[in-house]
């Protein structure tokens, strides 16, 4: 659902009735992961997207009876070997989704919309739906913030909001969405609760060192990936804003002294195109010591060998440098610069999910590598 916060907070303030199918668990090759939402107004207008295509018929029309309802349904889809015409996947994946009305007069609006604000203005925020255990709890949501505040709750048993308050919080600190498995009264005991747990976090950091042509190509595609982007170079007649109209920021500094204050996390990438090295190496030999996501350098073959030299005599380790990710990007041929980033992209989002980087025709890996299998014993609807 947060995945789509801009749009629905929209409806929101517009004062709009609709509802909202959400992702709760996916099982073998489902086209979408958890959290993946498609919702629908009052008028019949539907935005989002639950399977790319497969079931999306059949979550508008159950949207639509939970408006005019105002019940909350989880269903599941699945292939159906009997009849290869029923509503279901064709890639043969499993997908339980969660139909959740949110109507002006509904308990879920206010924390749903409180949740849907705070995603929408880039705010960290984790919102904990009920998505399996009794009827009255189903749907009902608490929304839980980075500084420990929540709003909404279960009305069951205290315990149970404090417990998934504290759960949700480590969902939010890692950037998770996923489902947890709690007991009606907050402990590992009593009638089981299933949780869907969404974290909205601030888009994560592409920070792209080296002002050039390949640079303005990469920026548009980090954009397209959806990371906040920064462009930094030591040169103020190529680090403008008319040659990266695109970027979130623009900075004219030393890389390695502009990278020594800014903030970096688990999940930022730091790109090095300056190929030159009285700019990469101090660069480099800082980068390669901080705990981001990926640190990849363009280059010939030449220039690494004689780059990783150079980091070495700086003191740059063997087990540092193999965090290095040089030649930049996935062998594709490319040569144009728009090539070039895709390639570098491509690199990024296979270290990021745990792809292999090769050609799925032919191959025997999955197609999906960060997908958990449904917990056993599910069940296809619950009214």
């Amino acid at each position: 659902m947060l995945d789509i916060a801009e749009e629905l907070n929209r409806w929101v303030e517009q004062g709009r009735d609709f509802a909202v199918a959400t992702v709760v668990a996916v099982g073998g090759s489902a086209p979408r992961q958890p959290g993946a939402a498609l919702a629908v107004d009052a008028d019949g207008t539907a935005i989002g997207s639950v399977s790319g295509g497969c079931v999306e018929g059949a979550v508008y029309d159950l949207c639509r009876q939970a408006l005019e309802d105002g019940e909350t349904v989880l269903e599941r889809f699945g292939y159906s070997d009997e009849d290869a015409f029923a509503v279901g996947l064709t890639c043969g994946g499993i997908i339980d989704i969660l139909v959740t009305p949110v109507r002006a007069d509904g308990p879920a609006r206010p924390v749903l919309a409180a949740a849907l604000a705070a995603a929408a203005q880039g705010e960290a925020a984790a919102v904990a739906r009920v998505v399996r255990g009794p009827a009255g709890l189903l749907g009902r949501a608490l929304l839980v913030r980075p500084d420990g505040s929540c709003d909404g709750g279960f009305g069951a048993h205290p315990e149970l909001d404090r417990t998934v308050a504290a759960e949700a919080g480590a969902f939010l600190d890692a950037g998770r969405t996923g489902t947890l498995e709690i007991g009606e009264q907050g402990s590992r005991c009593g009638a089981p609760l299933t949780l869907l747990v969404e974290s909205s976090v601030p888009a994560p950091r592409m920070i792209v060192f080296g002002a050039i042509d390949f640079a303005s190509a990469l920026v548009r595609v980090g954009k397209f990936l959806n990371y906040r982007v920064t462009v930094c170079d030591a040169r103020p007649v190529f680090a403008t804003r008319t040659r990266f109209p695109e970027a979130d920021e623009i900075v004219v500094e030393w890389p390695h002294k502009y990278l020594e204050r800014t903030e970096v996390d688990g999940r930022t990438v730091l790109c090095v195109l300056t190929h030159d090295a009285k700019f990469d190496v101090p660069l480099l030999e800082l980068a390669l010591r901080l705990p981001v996501a990926y640190v990849g350098a363009m280059g010939s073959r030449r220039t690494h060998l004689d780059r990783n030299e150079r980091l070495r005599a700086v003191g740059v380790t063997e087990l540092e440098l193999a965090r290095l990710r040089s030649p930049i990007g996935l062998d594709l041929g490319a040569r144009t610069p728009e090539e070039t980033a895709i390639s570098i992209a491509a690199e990024i989002v296979a270290n990021r999910r745990g792809g292999s980087g090769i050609s799925l025709t032919g191959a025997h890996t999955p197609i999906h590598h960060d997908l958990a299998s449904l917990p056993a014993g599910r069940i296809g609807s619950v009214a």
